[in-house]
């Protein structure tokens, strides 16, 4: 037994450390090995499938109670062109279904709008409608628990992203693959062209914490690409930042982005593909399934590992 006594600088000492070894340390070693983190689990999956679902419309500033299913179809109507194969549309109900379900699992309010899935009942094509009731009920799995963050975009242009190199967390089922197959896709190739002064005045605007410095031709510079091919950090004045802030900053389609300058006071930014790169590609389903290929084999490519519930 210690008989001895502790004085005040070592308990403050002691709880210090402490601190560091509790908090800090794991923090730092999240973020700078990314790779450590545990993939983290999906909600456990019962088979399921509520009847109603409440919608918050956001024009009307109203919720709304509608069939789930009616709902899931106003989705894919609104998220995917009728015009695609049909075993794309599919595939899309079956992701919309997969991400409403993790979100209702989570207990997160579901809206009309992009910040969760876009949804109109005034659109629904009877192809949508019957690629619906196809695939009813049907919910992708991973390990046997629901596969709740199903996302998906619409264009790559390249090999899709990791999701802990979008987003903040690893799952094992949002992996880089193959989307090389797009045809149709809109958006290639487009360019944004500003003033490099413009260009700063809207950093700082977006990111008043940061101390960007003078930023000029000189101190603009990418450093590093994701697996996936995005920009993954830019050099900005002082600041680095992903090339997902640059995207939110000049609302560009993609962070997957080529930089060019025109003396040295304009920029341009020549971007490919369009949305987050995380999950499937909705071009990209479509160009799988011209070539013949199931809603199922489109899933489980876009989503490694996972199945489709019975």
């Amino acid at each position: 037994m210690f008989h001895g006594k502790i004085n005040g600088r070592h308990a403050v000492i002691y709880i210090i450390t402490m601190l560091i070894l509790m908090v800090l340390l794991p923090y730092v070693c999240i973020r700078l090995f990314p790779a450590l983190i545990k993939d983290v689990p999906g909600a456990p999956y019962d088979g399921e499938i509520p009847k109603t679902i409440r919608l918050y419309l956001t024009e009307e500033d109203k919720y709304e109670t509608i069939p789930f299913e009616t709902y899931i179809q106003g989705v894919v109507a609104s998220e995917m062109p009728a015009s695609f194969e049909y075993e794309a549309l599919k595939a899309q109900a079956v992701a919309s279904r997969t991400y409403a379900l993790g979100r209702i699992h989570a207990g997160t309010e579901i809206c009309d709008s992009v910040h969760c899935q876009v949804y109109r009942s005034d659109n629904i094509d009877p192809k949508v409608k019957k690629a619906v009731k196809e695939t009813k009920g049907q919910v992708l799995l991973y390990k046997g628990k629901l596969a709740s963050h199903a996302l998906y975009f619409a264009s790559s242009a390249g090999p899709t992203e990791n999701s802990q190199d979008v987003f903040s967390g690893t799952y094992a089922y949002l992996v880089s693959v193959d989307s090389s197959y797009e045809p149709g896709a809109t958006h290639k190739k487009e360019k944004e062209t500003m003033t490099v002064s413009a260009f700063a005045e809207k950093l700082k605007d977006t990111f008043p914490e940061k101390d960007f410095g003078t930023i000029r031709k000189s101190n603009i510079k990418i450093k590093s690409r994701s697996q996936g091919g995005r920009v993954a950090t830019i050099k900005v004045g002082n600041e680095t930042l992903s090339g997902s802030e640059i995207r939110t900053a000049l609302g560009l389609y993609s962070a997957r982005f080529q930089i060019s300058f025109t003396g040295t006071k304009q920029i341009t930014f020549t971007t490919a593909g369009s949305g987050h790169g995380v999950g499937m590609s909705q071009y990209g389903a479509h160009g799988l399934a011209v070539k013949g290929k199931t809603y199922q084999q489109i899933l489980s490519h876009y989503y490694q590992g996972t199945s489709v519930s019975r």
